[in-house]
């Protein structure tokens, strides 16, 4: 793990986050004779004061929090019975001002086209995985700061790595059937991951992702329900690795109430973010249970997670305390507090203790 890790602390952050969040709440730019085009974009920056107590040191930082700052474009055009469409965003870091002053970072984790029809919807091109994608997406703390990061220049990590691991970004072409009832299927193929560099190392096959979503409603208590998974193989010239994971969970709200508790359970497959590297068939669990309330225009949230991993040789534990406040349709306000741990399970040592307060700025 990334040596950052080792710093642990007090925070005081305070945060204002201006958006629109997500493609759902788009501006419309054009629209006529079956073409559409709309533009949304998610903005924050959070003031942070840390006291890294295994340093001895105070740091004050201006950073953004889990989300990082983003851009996107979709498009659609109507033809004939089906829907041609896509989607680009750029996600940009604003924690390298200094380290690239007047050259910040931006990545792309959403370029791809869609066919839509009565069929469901065929999807080509780059987005987020669907093993763990439910797991992360409906995290109470999604729009928060959560547990710290890998690196300085990127975004904090909300419950990643205590509670459920990252749906990274990859190339892919996935199906998702219609609504059926509350039901709905996903199932792709993804640019498989070489876990195993070296001499004569092959990927004969893609990596298999596939999520089940259950929607319905009780007598008043709305209920979903979800369960993915992972599965690939890579192998060279000596070694072989199986790779697979299994993510799931299930949340009810009734009056402003919701409770959510989700999972996760992995072999021989990375428990933070899957990427290119040597990695060993070892095993990892984790778990994130939260309660949240709405009142208005205040959400009061919550949460509690665990990450135990062989794999990466590390227990976790996350949790966090948030109210959540609308001023308007574009403007919310995050307070917060997160304490963070992270204990080496091959020594017992200390790895990591981080407790952050955020605080409220009213714009």
């Amino acid at each position: 793990m990334n040596s950052t890790f080792k710093k642990s602390g007090f925070a005081v952050v305070l945060s204002a986050a201006m958006f629109a969040g997500g493609a759902s709440a788009a501006v419309e730019v054009y629209n006529e004779d079956g073409t559409t085009f709309s533009v949304d974009g998610y903005f924050n920056a959070f003031y942070v004061n840390r006291d890294d107590k295994l340093a001895d040191t105070r740091n004050s930082d201006v950073k953004m929090g889990f989300l990082p700052n983003t851009i996107g474009f979709n498009f659609s055009k109507e033809v004939g019975d089906l829907t041609m469409g896509g989607r680009s965003s750029f996600w940009s870091t604003i924690n390298d001002s200094l380290t690239s002053p007047t050259d910040t970072a931006i990545d792309v984790r959403q370029l791809y086209a869609t066919v839509d029809g009565s069929f469901g919807q065929v999807l080509i091109g780059k987005d987020f995985g669907l093993y763990a994608r439910s797991n992360i997406f409906l995290d109470e703390i999604l729009l928060g700061f959560g547990s710290p990061g890998l690196a300085p220049t990127g975004v904090s990590f909300g419950n990643i790595r205590t509670g459920y691991p990252y749906p990274t970004p990859s190339a892919q072409i996935t199906y998702r059937s219609p609504d059926v009832g509350g039901l709905k299927v996903a199932a792709g193929i993804f640019e498989p991951a070489n876990t195993t560099p070296g001499a004569q190392s092959e990927q004969s096959a893609p990596r298999f992702e596939a999520e089940v979503t259950y929607g319905a409603d009780l007598n008043g208590v709305a209920l979903t329900g979800w369960l993915n998974g992972r599965s690939q193989k890579s192998e060279n010239a000596t070694t072989s690795v199986d790779s697979t994971g299994l993510g799931y969970g299930l949340r009810a709200s009734v009056a402003g109430l919701s409770v959510t508790a989700s999972g996760f359970t992995s072999d021989g497959d990375a428990p933070v973010l899957i990427v290119d590297g040597a990695i060993a068939e070892e095993d990892a669990d984790g778990y994130l249970v939260q309660g949240s309330y709405t009142l208005g225009a205040n959400r009061f949230v919550l949460s509690y997670g665990e990450t135990d991993s062989e794999q990466g040789d590390f227990e976790t534990e996350n949790t966090s305390v948030a109210v959540f406040h609308n001023v308007n349709s574009n403007l919310k306000l995050v307070a917060e507090y997160n304490m963070f741990e992270q204990v080496t399970k091959s020594s017992g040592a200390d790895f990591a203790e981080a407790d952050t307060l955020a605080l409220t700025v009213l714009h």
